[in-house]
């Protein structure tokens, strides 16, 4: 569990499945995701369990420290397909949008992978058309890197959330470990 100023990220629960649901029909978080069947984010948050279980992380769960009440999500996931690099990535809650708490959650998650995980470097992805996310992500530091812009391999030719873009940000030299 990590705890913010007003967040505490934590691991998934069941009872978060209905606020989680609720969250994947509103048709403007999930604008450029595309939708979910209740089933689909039921296995969403399946697979977010078992990754938490395997690896110690995962995106988590994000409840507002005010009021206990479910507002999205945010962490770090291990490499997998289409990045094959960590990956940090967050969805909040509407009514939750434009006071900082996706910011704060993704800073909260940065630092911990640089104190938790060996790695140099940690990505973020989103579609062409989301600027909230690619303008979030230079906020925290990341930069685009041209090069590695890709289809995404889970969506169909021709779709319009097909083409993705790819921020990286790199440990900071403060977060390096000391040699003994």
């Amino acid at each position: 569990m990590i705890e913010t100023q007003r967040l505490i990220l934590r691991g998934w629960r069941d009872e978060d499945r209905a606020p989680f649901w609720a969250l994947a029909q509103d048709p403007e978080v999930m604008r450029y995701l595309g939708t979910l069947t209740r089933q689909e984010a039921d296995a969403s948050i399946d697979r977010m369990m078992a990754m938490q279980d395997e690896h110690g992380h995962c995106f988590w769960a994000l409840e507002a420290r005010d009021d206990g009440r479910f507002v999205g999500f945010c962490g770090i996931v291990p490499p997998r397909e289409p990045t094959f690099e960590y990956e940090v990535g967050w969805r909040i809650a509407r009514d939750r949008w434009g006071v900082g708490l996706a910011r704060e959650a993704a800073q909260a998650s940065l630092a911990w992978a640089w104190a938790n995980l060996a790695t140099d470097t940690v990505v973020a992805i989103t579609v062409r058309g989301n600027e909230r996310s690619w303008r979030l992500m230079e906020r925290l530091g990341m930069q685009r890197d041209l090069g590695a812009d890709f289809d995404h391999p889970r969506l169909p030719e021709g779709d319009p959330l097909r083409p993705h873009i790819l921020y990286r940000i790199s440990r900071p030299h403060e977060a390096r470990p000391t040699p003994p």
